[in-house]
């Protein structure tokens, strides 16, 4: 099983990047999935939800209309559109397969660093 993750980097305030999440050795389709990011000496932070189908999304307040999640169960691969970054989004995105009953899969994290 892997997640792997990509598309972070370092970017100026007020610009955009699209993380995305390559998956494999499972079953993605039939996973929720989700981004959580760890600023650095923070904990985890929930990001964004998704559903197995994509049809339905959820996001924190903190990134709720300047983040889309969606996903293309044909490419096992799910996505993170980040516009409008400020400073405070700075921090390692990782995403996370979840499905009742199974223990969740875990990427390896990209780092985002959102500076001027």
């Amino acid at each position: 099983v892997q997640l792997v993750e990509s598309g972070g980097g370092l970017v100026q305030p007020g610009g955009s990047l699209r993380l995305s999440c390559g998956a494999s050795g499972f079953t993605f389709s039939s996973y929720y999935m989700s981004w959580v990011r760890q600023a650095p000496g923070k904990g985890l932070e929930w990001v964004s939800d998704i559903n197995s189908g994509g049809g339905s999304t959820y996001y924190a307040d903190s990134v709720k209309g300047r983040f889309t999640i969606s996903r293309d169960n044909a490419k096992n691969t799910l996505y993170l559109q980040m516009n409008s970054l400020k400073p405070e989004d700075t921090a390692l995105y990782y995403c996370v397969g979840r499905k009742v009953g199974a223990l969740p899969y875990w990427g390896q994290g990209t780092q985002v660093t959102v500076s001027s």
